[in-house]
């Protein structure tokens, strides 16, 4: 399973991509692989205030419906308007075509792991 290296990961598997105060954010391939197949994908508003840790969004599948939560707080710069159309992208490149949000914010005093502890969070999880 790829865990891209330069990107930061949260515990309830959303991942950040820094870019200066902006701060790109999805699922993982890990969290896509639990849900199954994505069928509708419900994002926050461009102009939205977010909160690291709480509830942004939600991604419903064939199984079930999952919360997204923020890995940042700021506030919402735009959505991926892809996702409507084809919510399956969260699936197929979760990492690239299938990011959700962009939020102005930082990511200091934040409990993010790199891709190595994620990795190791995610071996701890599974035994």
């Amino acid at each position: 399973m790829s865990v891209p290296s330069d990107l930061l990961y949260t515990k309830s598997h959303e991942w950040a991509r820094v870019e200066g105060d902006v701060v790109t954010c999805g699922i993982t391939h890990y969290a896509q692989d639990q849900l199954g197949e994505v069928v509708y994908v419900e994002l926050p508003e461009v102009g939205d205030e977010v909160e690291a840790g709480a509830e942004m969004g939600t991604l419903e599948s064939v199984k079930a419906v999952s919360e997204i939560n923020s890995p940042v707080s700021g506030e919402v710069l735009e959505i991926n308007s892809e996702l409507e159309d084809s919510p399956n992208l969260v699936n197929d490149a979760p990492y690239t075509e299938g990011w959700l949000v962009k939020i102005k914010g930082g990511v200091e005093g934040l409990e993010l792991m790199d891709a190595e502890a994620y990795t190791a969070f995610l071996e701890a999880e599974s035994h």
